[in-house]
């Protein structure tokens, strides 16, 4: 092993392996502080270096390129087995004289690893220097800037000043002004810088601004100049993968604008950032296409100008082709590249032993070619870390170290692995060789090896899957390399696996019993198992059962058995319950409280795994027998709030029981006292009514007589203006009402009444709320308007007024609006008004006034009302409604003056609704099973129509319907009349309505009157006739005569004659009626007018002549006429 060369190697085709640390091998680096090292001088310093190697590496340390011994300063420790240092700052030493760059050094037999240069650095808090600053007297206008110029420190100081559009913080910590104000006349300039542990502040400056003269009052007004950078081009370098910062600061008046741009290309806008009113550019990120000019632009209204800044990209040296650890041995010929790339070109510098090459004694096998290092025939003397270093001005790599060996297994030989049956186990042959050896692993040993390929991992691991009993035995597992062999074997073994064959049971104790748990498991016998039991994860006892004597409540909970052998486990649960007497309830509440009754509410305690059955409440009352309990009544498990039954004029307390099927609970702790005596109902129908704008008046209905529960019942009322945070207000009364005086117009009030007597309050009421009395609104809708009509409707719109000039609720928007006209010129209309409310809110309201008459000239206007009050009119809006179809005739008849024809006649309708532009007429038969419907058009002007029938039995129903250009109206129906006697009773109604009808019957009633006149008097002027000459005629025994034999006439037209009639001629007729029709004419020939009535008063006899007639007048019966008339 003492013979392995170690070398520092990178070549293609050959691989990184990671050496053991059972080999030989030079140090490697593991673990170092930062290049550029800060620490605080109020702790200990740190300076880390650690490093692995066999033998163990010795650690040294240079400081500033000199050796330096920690072990001679006694302020200076290096921890054991490691380089790193400890720096103990202690009063009295200067932690300044720490500072340098160290480097440490790992050496053993086979070399030396070196770490970065550690720069070790102590942050400060310089202090400020005071100074006197004189007064920077500036003419307003002109730009000015502010040095800060903190001292410096370790890191450097963060700079704050003020900052707003025209001041800006340069970079470097000045302050710039673009132009100096008036108002910048101040004493307070100051700057501040927070060092690493203070904050400190300079002097502060005072800014004196002249103004310019009066007489010219405005400042004069300059071209955009820049304060950083200066001049018109600047140039600055970044480091690839660092952020860039840009800052231009210009002057001039008004305040420039600064933008930003880039000669070519494009700006990154995804990782660009604008600050400071864009005067700083920021970008998260350089890459190599960022570099370039940018372009800072200022401009105001005189004009702008440009800086231009180039960007260039530059990069500390990172690796092409990285080394790696590699080994060669004895007459190999090997070469180590060491390439990197960085902007500037990285240089190469070769060490060996971290010595640079070229200080070390010559060595003809080794041949430094740039970034190559050949090695021919290399030997045992050759043995050394070389080691690479690539740097340029933003910093250095380095390399590591190398070996090549012969195969070697590195785990323990002859190890025996137990797996349990059907699980996956590993049998691990870690090995190490150069070059990199061949691994087989295979079942058996010697001759009989029967190898196994396909499990094999490349780190030499053998895997087995799902183990059975056939896989049971010893496997082999050989390295091979051209410089030999190793070989190692492994004992598997196959054990049954452990399974629990009765687990514990689910157990429910009641407290104070035992409980016993067992648990039973089948096991390989070979392996000795361990049985335990855990609580909730907590150990209790190992044994194959356990008992659980005076069972508690603490002692719930699940109890897990687990079988252990040294290879597996199992495992089973069971819970453990403990029945105990329930809590007792918590949380008594009183509530709903009434006459006899009131409702106690609890919350239930646990029932610790027995169902409550039963609750029982008992009483205490501090009067009769204070401090007893009683009962009161029980109720079942299943509730938790109840109304309890109640004895007047007592002062109870109450308190629950639980009872459960183990007993019962402890008593839950007393509720309030409640006093029966008290009233137990609030007062009905609360309300706030505004009698008038500075007045509520609040009203209640009074509790009825079995709910005042005691003597001198009043009322207290409670009141205050809603959302404010005034004091409620009250007042006890008697009364059922309580006026508010002096109240704000419409002012919601919230409002309680409690109910109190000699013995005690009342439940409070609900609030509720009222408003003081509304007064009439102020202003009216504006901007009222029509924006859509039809022929019946008109959708109206109008502008809201301020809900404070409501002066009370908003009931509704309310319309008036009346028919001012028809635009048929003839036809006059009623002007009735007619109102609708539209109950709508929003910015932009609107309704619909429905039920207009077509083709018609409206007015309206609007106002808001309140629930009092209307407000005051808006201005009158005219609108038209459109034309619409009509409304049905005004009348519409059908005459049948003949048997054949039919007579219809019309009016038109009472609203035509539009310009008539004709009629419709439909008839049908209705009666018959001639089908078909007939139409007729009539113009305008046409207002009647006959038609013949087929037959005088055939009806028709006829429809009329006048038309407008909007369409046809409403139809008026009428049927035929029939041929019988409603055909001559229409003719008739029809006839009666004829003017000269009408004349006729007229003339005839006064000539019947004239005729009674007459008869009248003939009547009362009577007469006696002679009749002693009538011998041949004997006179009725019964007759009346006078004494001297004459006849009274008079009575003739009370009494019916007997026997014949004697005529006046004394010629005997026939017994007939002296008024018979055929006499005058009614079965003869007499003559009748045309409308039926008799010519004259009689028609002489056709048996009679002139002169008789005339004789035989007198003779006549008076009524005659009458009775011929009727």
């Amino acid at each position: 092993m003492a013979k392995l060369l170690l070398l520092l190697l990178l070549s293609r085709g050959l691989y990184a392996i990671e050496i053991p640390l059972d080999l030989k091998q030079p140090p490697t680096i593991t673990k170092q502080s930062v290049k550029d090292h800060i620490v605080d001088p109020r702790d200990s310093a740190v300076v880390e270096c650690e490093a692995k190697g066999n033998p163990m590496p010795v650690f040294s340390w240079r400081r500033n390129g000199k050796f330096f011994n920690p072990g001679r300063d006694p302020r200076v420790s290096m921890r054991r087995r490691s380089g790193t240092l400890d720096i103990a700052f202690y009063s009295g030493l200067d932690p300044e004289d720490y500072e340098g760059e160290y480097q440490c050094f790992a050496t053993n037999d086979f070399g030396s690893a070196v770490s970065n240069k550690i720069l070790l650095r102590v942050s400060k808090s310089p202090v400020w220097p005071k100074e006197f600053l004189e007064p920077v007297a500036v003419n307003q206008g002109l730009p000015l800037v502010l040095p800060c110029d903190p001292p410096p420190s370790v890191p450097p100081p963060h700079i704050f000043w003020m900052n707003s559009c025209r001041l800006t913080v340069g970079l470097n910590g000045d302050l710039y002004f673009s132009s100096i104000t008036v108002n910048d006349t101040r004493t307070t300039y100051s700057c501040n810088a927070r060092f690493a542990q203070t904050i400190q502040q300079k002097s502060p400056y005072t800014i004196k601004v002249l103004t310019i003269k009066v007489s010219t009052r405005l400042v004069a007004e300059s071209v955009p100049s820049f304060l950083f950078p200066k001049g018109t081009a600047s140039s600055k370098v970044v480091l690839r993968g660092k952020p860039l910062i840009l800052m231009c600061i210009a002057a001039g008046v008004p305040t420039p604008t600064i933008t930003w741009s880039k000669k070519v290309g494009d700006l990154p806008r995804r990782k660009l950032r604008l600050e400071n009113f864009n005067k700083t550019l920021r970008i998260t990120s350089m890459s190599d296409d960022n570099a370039g000019d940018y372009i800072c632009t200022a401009s105001n209204r005189m004009g702008a100008t440009s800086h231009t800044i180039t960007v260039r990209v530059q990069a500390t040296p990172y690796w092409a082709n990285k080394p790696e650890n590699l080994v060669l041995t004895s007459e190999d010929n090997g070469k180590l590249i060491c390439r990197a790339n960085g902007i500037p070109k990285p240089t190469i510098q070769w060490l060996v032993n971290g010595e640079p090459v070229d200080s070390v004694p010559p060595n003809p096998r080794r041949q430094v070619a740039g970034d190559t290092l050949i090695l021919r025939s290399v030997q045992i003397g050759d043995s050394a870390v070389y080691q690479c270093n690539a740097s340029n001005e933003h910093g250095y790599l380095l390399a590591n170290a190398f070996i090549k060996a012969a195969p070697r297994m590195l785990g323990p030989r002859n190890q025996l692995v137990k797996v349990m049956e059907n699980n996956r186990t590993f049998l691990y042959c870690p090995f190490f060789g150069s070059p990199l050896p061949e691994l087989r692993c295979g079942f058996g040993r010697g001759l009989a090896l029967w190898w196994v390929w396909g499990l094999t991992y490349t780190n030499g691991t053998l895997e087995v899957r799902h183990a059975r009993l056939d896989d049971q035995g010893t496997y082999t597992c050989v390295a091979n390399n051209r410089l030999g062999k190793a070989e190692n074997q492994a004992r598997l073994e196959v054990k049954e696996p452990t399974r629990i064959t009765r687990p514990p049971e689910h157990l429910r104790a009641i407290r104070g019993s035992t409980a016993r748990f067992e648990c039973r498991a089948k096991h390989d016998p070979t392996l000795p198992i361990t049985v335990t039991w855990k609580r909730n994860g907590r150990l209790q006892k190992e044994d194959d059962f356990l008992a659980i004597s005076s069972v508690r409540r603490e002692d719930e909970g699940n109890y897990t058995c687990t079988v252990r052998t040294e290879l597996d486990r199992a495992s089973a649960s069971a819970r453990l319950v403990v029945l105990d007497r329930p809590d007792p309830p918590t949380d008594l509440e009183l509530s709903d409280p009434t006459e006899r009754s009131i409702r106690i509410t609890w919350t239930p305690g646990n029932d610790n795994h027995s169902p409550t059955k039963e609750y029982l409440v008992q009483y205490e009352e501090d009067y009769w027998e204070p401090g007893r309990w009683k009962n009161l009544s029980s109720y079942p498990g299943n509730l938790n709030s109840v109304i309890l039954p109640l004895s007047p004029f007592i002062n109870y307390q109450f308190r629950v029981y639980a009872i459960n099927a183990i007993g019962w609970s402890k008593p839950s702790r007393p509720s309030q006292r409640y006093q029966t005596s008290a009233p137990d109902a609030v007062p009905g129908n609360i309300r706030g009514v505004g009698t008038w704008k500075t007045r509520m008046e609040i009203r209640w209905e009074p509790l009825e007589d079995t709910q005042r529960n005691g003597p001198h019942l009043r009322y207290i009322v409670w009141w205050r203006r809603r959302d404010s945070r005034e004091e409620w207000k009250n007042i006890t009364t008697y009364w059922l009402r309580h006026i508010i005086y002096d109240t704000d117009t419409f002012t919601p009030y919230e409002i309680k009444v409690q109910a109190v007597n000699d013995f005690g309050l009342g439940p409070e009421s609900n609030v509720v709320i009222g408003y003081s009395g509304e007064d009439r609104p102020i202003a009216a809708p504006t901007n009222l308007r029509v924006s859509k009509t039809d022929s019946t409707k008109a959708t109206v719109h109008w502008t809201p007024v301020p809900s404070k000039t409501i002066m009370g609720l908003l009931k509704e928007y309310k319309v008036y609006y009346w028919r001012e006209s028809s635009q048929l010129k003839w036809l006059s209309v009623s002007r009735e008004k007619k109102s609708k409310g539209f109950n709508v809110t929003g910015p932009q309201p609107w309704g619909v006034l429905t039920g207009l008459v077509p083709y018609s000239n409206y007015k309206m206007h609007m106002v808001v009302a309140n629930s009092r009050y209307e407000g005051p009119a808006s201005s009158t809006v005219e609108f038209q409604t459109k034309e619409g179809v009509p409304a049905p005739p005004r009348f519409f008849r059908i005459q049948q003056r003949h048997m054949d024809t039919l007579y219809l006649d019309w009016d038109r309708p009472a609203e035509p609704n539009g310009i008539l532009t004709g009629y419709t007429l439909k008839y049908q038969v209705v009666n018959g099973t001639r089908g078909g419907r007939t139409q007729l058009d009539f113009p305008p002007n046409t207002t009647y129509y006959s038609m013949n029938r087929p037959d005088r039995y055939t009806r028709y129903r006829f429809s009329l319907a006048a038309r407008t250009q909007v369409g046809v109206g409403e139809a008026a129906v009428e049927d035929s009349p029939l041929f019988t006697n409603e055909a001559y009773t229409r003719e008739q109604v029809d006839i009666a309505t004829q003017g000269w009808f009408i004349g006729v019957m007229c003339a005839i009633a006064l000539l019947v009157v004239i005729l009674l006149i007459v008869c009248f008097i003939k009547k009362s002027r009577g007469g006696k006739y002679p009749v002693r000459d009538k011998k041949d005629l004997p006179l009725d025994p019964v007759d009346q005569k006078d004494q001297d034999g004459s006849f009274d006439y008079r009575d003739e037209d009370n009494k019916p004659l007997q026997g014949s009639q004697m005529s006046l001629d004394g010629m005997v007729k026939m017994q007939e009626s002296d008024d018979s029709l055929v006499d005058y004419g009614e079965g003869g020939d007499g003559q009748f007018n045309e409308d039926g009535s008799f010519i004259g008063q009689y028609a002489g006899r056709k048996d009679r002549d002139e002169n008789e007639g005339n004789l035989g007048s007198e003779a006549t019966s008076p009524v005659s006429p009458l009775y011929s008339l009727a």
